[in-house]
């Protein structure tokens, strides 16, 4: 699959390098794994790219492998440094006359071979920085470590970075766009597939479109195939970020994936009495799940409702997780069975999700969200809200439009006026969207 959009992304990688003819730039890129932080750094733009991976080596055996990078992309033989510190010094000292791009993937690695490698990157690039010429992009999979090293202050490495770039999924007009090159004749159903799946995350979109399955049928029909990169995939990404606490971790998130969405729900599956530090943990430290409540609602609202953030681990906890016992058995038959039998109720909840992220993707609106009373009634799916025009649309989402009731909505419309002030006074429209809309403009 080629590389699709970015383009804000490009412009900035472009205008760093600018800057580092005049003295090195630091650019720290985050993200989560399988996001296209590595490709993105690669078509940063520079004629001269250095790429360095920090796989799980001896630093010395990683220093081997740096320098051979050297001599091969500068043409400068370094001999064999048996420290990264003295090896990064070299390639700034380098970077002094001949200006490039320096890429070091996997950053965070450096905790389990040497910590003390992050002090002395500081101590570098504190020294030369001014003086040289390097663009310096980080890269790391790990979330929680790569914000730790840059953003506590306790950390060498914080404040050092000039640029942050947060890598997001693709827009949904981008997968609209994707799938129509690889599917002329893609529809609704195939678009709204590839977005529960996938989420927008680049790996998983080119791994299905590279494969030719580009219709729900053959969506789901990958899924389960031997050797199927998506059956361990939410376990890969996760076990290193949570360690040994995992499993409660994991299952907190397949209570949530499969429907569970208030903490009381929560702990009564899983008969704990109070899992409070682990959802703050997942929703602010690990940024797996979005505490949700009813808009215009105070953050102390006890209304609150949990959804995981990510599309892919909302299917892998939902399927690949809950079922592991049948992939064990290696009855992968059975589990495609259950996926296409209960598919279309994960992506009845991801039309929704789909939805909200079109109307945010248009910039039109200051606030959107949905509402639900104490007792989790007179539910509004989708409330989108202009405060500067005075202006909100209220929609229900449907599979299928038919199905989209006027009058009981006006009567949520009418409990949500009484309970909220905010939208008094307001122009306020109501309206369905259903598969149909799918792909659409709004």
């Amino acid at each position: 699959m080629r590389f699709y959009n970015r383009e804000k992304e490009l412009k900035q990688l472009a205008d760093i390098i600018a800057m580092s003819r005049d003295e090195s730039q630091m650019t720290v890129i985050t993200g989560r794994r399988r996001i296209g932080k590595t490709e993105l750094a690669m078509h940063c733009g520079d004629q001269t790219i250095l790429y360095f991976f920090v796989a799980r080596k001896t630093e010395r055996l990683l220093c081997q492998d740096f320098a051979r990078e050297v001599e091969e992309k500068l043409g400068v033989p370094i001999g064999w440094p048996d420290s990264f510190a003295s090896l990064f010094r070299y390639v700034m000292k380098l970077s002094q006359t001949r200006p490039f791009t320096l890429i070091i993937d996997e950053f965070q690695e450096f905790v389990r071979i040497n910590p003390a490698v992050f002090s002395e990157i500081q101590r570098e690039w504190d020294l030369y920085k001014r003086d040289s010429h390097l663009n310096l992009i980080i890269s790391g999979s790990a979330f929680t470590l790569m914000k730790r090293i840059f953003e506590d202050y306790k950390e060498p490495l914080f404040g050092r970075a000039n640029r942050m770039i947060h890598m997001r999924p693709f827009r949904t007009d981008v997968l609209k766009e994707i799938l129509a090159e690889h599917n002329a004749d893609y529809t609704a159903e195939d678009l709204l597939t590839l977005f529960t799946i996938t989420g927008g995350v680049p790996w998983y979109v080119a791994l299905l479109m590279d494969k030719g399955h580009t219709t729900k049928d053959r969506m789901l029909g990958y899924l389960t195939e031997d050797n199927s990169p998506f059956i361990n995939e939410g376990k890969n990404i996760l076990v290193e970020e949570f360690g040994p606490d995992y499993g409660m971790y994991f299952s907190i998130l397949t209570c949530i994936a499969g429907g569970m969405r208030t903490r009381g729900e929560i702990e009564g599956a899983l008969r704990e009495s109070n899992i409070s530090s682990y959802l703050n943990r997942l929703e602010h430290y690990y940024g797996l799940i979005t505490r949700n409540q009813p808009i215009f609602s105070k953050e102390s609202s006890k209304k609150t409702r949990y959804v995981l953030s990510d599309c892919f681990l909302t299917l892998w906890f939902r399927f690949f997780y809950k079922y592991q016992s049948i992939i064990a058995n290696e009855a992968l038959s059975q589990l495609d069975i259950i996926i296409r039998r209960d598919f279309d109720t994960l992506a009845g909840f991801m039309l929704e999700r789909y939805f909200e992220r079109k109307l945010r993707e248009t910039g039109r609106y200051t606030r959107i969200g949905g509402y639900w009373d104490r007792k989790g009634e007179n539910e509004i799916d989708l409330i989108a809200v202009n405060e500067i025009e005075g202006t909100a649309e209220v929609y229900e989402i449907k599979m299928q439009s038919k199905r989209y009731d006027p009058a009981a909505l006006s009567t949520k419309i009418e409990h949500l006026l009484q309970n909220c002030k905010e939208l008094r006074g307001m122009k306020i429209t109501q309206g369905v969207l259903s598969l149909e809309d799918v792909g659409g403009e709004l």
